[in-house]
């Protein structure tokens, strides 16, 4: 079987053939997780998830562009569905998490500094605003004990830092034992190093064919490594679907194990039992 850690078919862009691409991927033996960004998205997610026996779950979390700051203009992504929320509703998410037992970690949350304010002033006051985000959403994942899946765009120094700090119960340097990903990793080795010493997975999908990860995907213990899809994004070249689903997530899988000279069965075996490790499936 082969296990997309990070799918959004609970998306708006899938509302018309979104029954129809579940049941392509379950018959293909390809399970899959939807990952919520927002309030609307995230409980699309668990009643996705709740239809089904096994093969598909939730994750619910609010992304950190999908904070409205009021700093920058922000555009929504109309093919996602839901809106900007104007702060995290502890509450709310809380007990959106305890309503089904398909929930299995909180995210996507993070860090974006993809789009940002350019002056220093609103900069520093929009990477708070995520910063606070960010612990509040971590706090909800101890307090459920609940693994994390985190996004983090051109912010890997600051993501390390917050986690690394008392904030989050972590002492200085020191690894933890509260489970996470790093969804669609894109960072450094040095990078990848510190948060592999945090005990955390990385997480790889299709921007390995736009990016050159290749060393540090030789470098990552077999047994932290995840792969995804992040569709509808994110396309491998060759994948001939109108839009990107679960079952490109082959493509991923071929690519680690032609880098790591293993044959596709044995990545596809091993990156299941390291999903289905992290989030007690």
């Amino acid at each position: 079987m082969l296990f997309d850690t990070h799918a959004h078919l609970n998306f708006a862009v899938f509302d018309k053939d979104r029954k129809e691409m579940i049941k392509k991927c379950l018959e293909n033996n390809v399970w899959m997780i939807n990952i919520g960004t927002n309030y609307e998205t995230s409980k699309k997610a668990v009643e996705i998830a709740g239809k089904y026996n096994e093969g598909v779950y939730a994750a619910i979390g609010l992304h950190p562009i999908n904070l409205e700051t009021n700093l920058m203009k922000q555009k929504f992504d109309e093919n996602e569905g839901g809106r900007f929320e104007k702060e995290f509703n502890y509450g709310k998410y809380k007990k959106l998490a305890l309503s089904s037992k398909k929930i299995v970690a909180i995210g996507e949350i993070g860090l974006d500094y993809w789009r940002k304010p350019k002056t220093k002033k609103k900069l520093a006051e929009f990477k708070n605003k995520q910063k606070n985000l960010l612990l509040q959403e971590i706090k909800l994942a101890q307090e459920l004990e609940l693994p994390i899946i985190f996004h983090c765009r051109m912010a890997h120094d600051d993501l390390i830092k917050i986690l690394q700090y008392k904030e989050v119960g972590l002492p200085k340097g020191s690894p933890t034992s509260k489970k996470a990903v790093i969804h669609c990793f894109t960072g450094t080795w040095e990078q990848s190093e510190k948060f592999l010493e945090m005990g955390f997975y990385l997480g790889f999908n299709g921007i390995v064919f736009k990016l050159d990860l290749d060393e540090i995907i030789k470098k990552t213990p077999l047994n932290r490594i995840l792969i995804e899809t992040d569709c509808p994004f994110l396309t491998p070249p060759n994948f001939n679907e109108e839009k990107n689903n679960p079952l490109g997530v082959k493509f991923v899988a071929e690519h680690i194990a032609k880098i790591r000279n293993l044959p596709l069965e044995k990545i596809a075996e091993i990156t299941s039992t390291n999903a289905k490790t992290l989030f007690k499936i």
